[in-house]
């Protein structure tokens, strides 16, 4: 596994677990944030929508989407992430896992237009929730990731890139460096259309970035250009770069709700290919703060195996495909894409309204230490 696929699993997993360090402030900046592309307009046949989870960081999002276009909304999840949010929403507490407590017995009444699951990361669990609701809901949205695919990636591989088997299928730990994260990804799809065969939506979110983004990888970037200073940059200005806004994703679930769209989905994007650079210079151009940028390449990094760059991949080796997957199907069905740029901005803009890190600011995924430590290491091969 290359180190920077396992970054990305890592802190995809990690940020499911742990997003309630941004704390209640990052989440009621989400109203403050730049508007959706498209004005948001009541949906001509109100829905009845489910979401396993809610509370974390798609999870909000979602509520916002879809409260925007006047579907009701039911929420599920322990009540332990941020359980102040949203006071007016009906919300059903339990745990996953069925053999916890309660379990999921607090779902054994109701009926629901879609359950979008984005909390899901073991099979037993997904097939225990999906069957228990088959009867009572019309569409399961199943969030998955593109780690479901089997390593390494092909160069803009399609949703029947083949995927990853798990070594053991009763396995339920991530794994001591997460090896088992996409296995087990690709076993909950498949307990997901087994318990509602033919009424399943597949989505596989590439890097899923934007404000109240709890992992610190996207929103690295932007804050450091706010630094200013010498910046270490990875690669060059033309490697492919994958993204997907976390609102971009909620309101293209929402749209596949009202439109009950089933099928397997990778949701990243933009629709073209976008480079590297224009990121980087979106960053830039974030800030009046002065910078100079020092550029790093790929098979210098390929190296440097006890540390990485967040969100980026070397486009070289087997990490080449990582950012060059085909979301044309997803296209299809009206995903849209708002400018790097305004992402950028966003996440800036949000990361400087959360408290002191002390007291729950997102931590960044790089530090200045690292940052210093792969300068030097750079320059002294030069010399």
């Amino acid at each position: 596994m290359s180190n920077s696929r396992r970054q990305f699993i890592q802190m995809s997993a990690a940020a499911g677990a742990v997003a309630s360090v941004t704390g209640l402030a990052g989440a009621a900046s989400l109203g403050n944030a730049s508007a959706p592309l498209s004005a948001a307009q009541p949906a001509s046949a109100p829905k009845r929508i489910l979401v396993l989870g809610g509370t974390g960081f798609l999870g909000p999002a979602i509520v916002a989407a879809a409260s925007a276009r006047g579907h009701t909304l039911t929420l599920f999840n322990r009540g332990k992430t941020r359980p102040g949010l949203f006071p007016n929403i009906e919300k059903r507490q339990g745990d996953r896992d069925p053999n916890k407590g309660e379990g999921i017995k607090s779902l054994e009444n109701g009926e629901w237009d879609a359950v979008i699951d984005d909390s899901g990361y073991y099979p037993r669990m997904v097939a225990a929730s999906a069957q228990l609701l088959a009867p009572r809901v019309k569409q399961y949205i199943y969030i998955s990731s593109i780690s479901c695919y089997k390593e390494p990636v092909p160069m803009h591989g399609d949703e029947d890139t083949p995927l990853a088997v798990l070594s053991n299928p009763a396995i339920e730990e991530m794994g001591k460096n997460f090896e088992n994260y996409g296995g087990l990804k690709a076993a909950c799809e498949k307990a997901a259309e087994q318990a509602m065969p033919g009424k399943t939506t597949i989505v596989r979110p590439g890097y899923i970035v934007g404000p109240d983004d709890p992992s610190g990888r996207f929103t690295y970037w932007p804050v450091r250009f706010d630094q200013g200073g010498e910046i270490a940059v990875p690669g060059v200005p033309t490697d492919p770069f994958q993204i997907i806004d976390v609102r971009d994703l909620a309101e293209w679930l929402v749209l596949m709700v009202e439109n009950q769209t089933v099928g397997k989905f990778n949701a990243l994007g933009p629709e073209k290919t976008m480079p590297w650079g224009r990121v980087i210079e979106a960053c830039k151009k974030a800030t009046k703060t002065a910078s100079t940028l020092t550029w790093i390449p790929s098979e210098f990094m390929a190296k440097q195996t006890d540390m990485e760059f967040p969100i980026w991949s070397p486009y070289y080796g087997d990490s080449k495909g990582f950012h060059t997957f085909s979301n044309a199907r997803a296209v299809k069905t009206g995903m849209r894409f708002r400018p790097v740029e305004q992402t950028v901005n966003d996440t800036l803009a949000w990361y400087k309204t959360q408290l002191t890190e002390e007291k729950g600011r997102t931590k960044l995924a790089f530090s200045a230490e690292q940052e210093a430590t792969i300068l030097k290491r750079w320059k002294d091969t030069k010399a």
